[in-house]
């Protein structure tokens, strides 16, 4: 389970299981629970109750700070329903004047509808899906008349295709003021590069207006002539902008960036192509199930620069990191499994994801439905009966589409869309291919990716592995699979198979051209699973295999048998490479410089003599290098 941040201006929480209904909840019991968090201890509950005391801040005024309300909740101080979430998106912001300590009263319910996510399966432990406070909660003292929020919407204009630096940004800028006794007065924004060297700024005023009591807002354009862009990882700098609104003696900032993202291609087949700001950015992900900030640096570790949010909402805490370590973020709406859904309510919570991420600069992709087939429940061969079962699994698949798509048409411009991510059969944007783990064995994937046009952007593959020996938290670890492909017991065993495949399926991908490679899963929700990662954050041998496979420019021997074979390097870096490739083979060796285009591959043939038992490949290009071996 993520760490929660601390909250703060309050006095400890007390948690009760509560009958759903509009009214006041008045519980026989309250028991004491910690929040922001998520108590175990009402695993299962339909509704939650939390109450707390908030001290008097000793101000002329306080803000209630809520956040990650799972999934929606409703919140009273002293007894009046003051807001209500829809969902887990929502934050909940309620200025009040204090008059001694306050009573708070909040309510959280499990999902009533199909926008549960991945909370609302087996794939995640039951007590880290109770109904709660996730991820924030305080109280904040202010003066009369202060700064509420400051919210911004980044935007890219100009650029021609060829060059899509020569751009101009704006920043759209909403200024939520509250004043107890009425304000008439000009508001202070300033937009300037954030870090250090921060460089010149932009300044404006605009008048504000309200009466005692209410809350209004300021709107603003910011325009900025030839900005700084922001870019990922390894293609550019990280640059970010820092908007402040000062009132008075109050003032509150925020942290944006300027990025547009494109993906170009037909759904997951050949001829995608995933670009920032015009630049090609092959894309080497992992997705997180129950992300944390922590797990940012764990993918950076494994060489990825892009997470995936597995259908569930990534607390903003995370997108932060994202925005500082140059990692795309791919958002999911929390929608996952077969299933209708009712599209209005999708398209709100697509509204809702794009206000509260769309000012991150990280933020990449969205998609709305996960996995909306369950075509490999149970686990196919790979013999000839069994891939006339596949086939017949495919072609018997029934998947309309259309409401995915009417809800990501309602996500903002600059941000790319892949609405279905999904198994063959399915007609997904991205695939979910599971060699080796669903069906047949590694060898399946060029069978499977080349016939259904599913090459270029995968959006989840993998194998599960145990962390412990007998596990007793089992949750997303189908043990059934595992079995039928792990030979041997124990956790070295199973171990030892995840990374063989998680690496062979991540290099092969890569060197077919994959423009999109994301791995299933970066960390463990339970005692075994898909991660790469246990639970708690302790490698697996599969984060060693995926971080070889994910470096940057890598060489594949694309069949690891005797004979004469290609060697595909692989250049994800944004400039053009000389590659010195260098392999042995038993016998032979030998050295050849490759000409390699920015984001491309070339090739080269190894000869592999009989009677080799290993053979490596090292990479090498200016500070940048890889080796690679494979036994025969």
């Amino acid at each position: 389970m993520p760490a929660a941040a601390p909250g703060g201006g309050m006095s400890a929480w007390r948690g009760a299981e509560v009958e759903p209904g509009d009214g006041k909840p008045d519980p026989a019991e309250w028991r004491p629970v910690d929040l922001p968090g998520r108590p175990a201890v009402f695993a299962g509950a339909e509704r939650v109750a939390y109450r707390t005391t908030v001290p008097d801040p000793g101000a002329a005024m306080a803000v209630l700070r809520l956040d990650g309300l799972y999934s929606g909740g409703t919140v009273r101080l002293d007894g009046e329903h003051v807001a209500t979430a829809e969902s887990v998106l929502d934050p909940v912001r309620v200025p009040f004047e204090p008059a001694g300590e306050t009573e708070l009263l909040v309510t959280c319910d499990a999902p009533d509808d199909r926008f549960g996510g991945i909370h609302d399966t087996d794939r995640v432990p039951s007590g880290d899906a109770t109904p709660g406070i996730w991820w924030d909660a305080g109280v904040t003292p202010h003066p009369e008349t202060f700064v509420l929020d400051v919210d911004v919407e980044p935007r890219i204009t100009g650029g021609d295709g060829a060059d899509e630096t020569a751009v101009e940004g704006t920043i759209e800028t909403r200024v939520t003021v509250h004043s107890r006794d009425g304000v008439d007065d000009r508001l202070t924004l300033t937009t300037r590069p954030a870090g250090e060297g921060r460089g010149r700024g932009v300044m404006d005023r605009a008048a504000v207006e309200a009466g005692p009591g209410e809350t209004t807002t300021v709107e603003t354009s910011v325009a900025l002539r030839d900005p700084s862009l922001w870019y990922p990882r390894g293609v550019g700098p990280q640059n970010r902008y820092e908007v402040r609104a000062k009132l008075g003696d109050d003032a509150r900032s925020v942290t944006t960036g300027l990025a547009r993202m494109r993906y170009d291609g037909d759904g997951a087949g050949e001829g995608g192509r995933f670009t920032v700001n015009g630049q090609p950015v092959p894309v080497r992900g992992v997705t997180l199930q129950d992300g944390a900030v922590e797990d940012v640096e764990r993918a950076v570790a494994v060489n990825a620069n892009l997470v995936r949010g597995h259908a569930h909402a990534l607390p903003p805490a995370v997108c932060e990191a994202c925005d500082a370590a140059g990692v795309l973020v791919w958002q999911d709406l929390p929608l996952t499994g077969p299933g209708g859904f009712d599209v209005d309510r999708g398209r709100a919570l697509a509204a809702a994801l794009g206000e509260r991420y769309g000012g991150h600069p990280s933020l990449a992709v969205v998609t709305v439905h996960d996995d909306p087939t369950d075509g490999f429940a149970g686990r196919l061969g790979s013999g000839a009966l069994d891939r006339l079962r596949f086939r017949w699994r495919v072609w018997r698949a029934d998947y309309d589409r259309g409401p995915a798509e009417a809800v990501a048409a309602t996500v903002p411009d600059g941000v790319a869309t892949l609405p279905v991510v999904g198994e063959p059969g399915s007609d997904p944007d991205a695939a979910a291919l599971y060699p080796g783990w669903d069906y047949g064995r590694v060898d399946a994937l060029d069978r499977v990716s080349e016939r259904y046009d599913l090459g270029s952007a995968v959006g989840e593959f993998g194998a599960g592995s145990l962390a412990v020996a007998d596990p007793a938290e089992p949750a997303g670890f189908d043990r059934a699979k595992h079995d039928a492909v792990v030979d041997g017991d124990g956790v070295d065993a199973s171990q030892a198979y995840q990374a063989d495949l998680v690496g062979t399926v991540a290099e092969r991908l890569r060197a077919d051209g994959a423009r999109v490679v994301v791995a299933n899963a970066l960390r463990d929700t339970g005692d075994a699973g898909m991660g790469v990662y246990d639970r708690d954050g302790g490698r697996k041998r599969a984060a060693d295999a995926l971080a070889s496979a994910f470096e940057p420019v890598r060489a594949v021997l694309l069949d690891p048998s005797v004979g004469e074979h290609d060697a595909v390097v692989v250049n994800d870096t944004p400039r053009n490479r000389t590659v010195t490739l260098t392999w042995e083979a038993g016998s032979s060796e030998g050295e050849t410089d490759l000409a390699v285009g920015a984001a491309g591959r070339a090739t080269a043939a190894v000869t592999v003599p009989a009677g080799t038992e290993v053979v490596s490949l090292r990479a090498e290009t200016g500070d940048l290098t890889s080796s690679v071996t494979y036994d025969l």
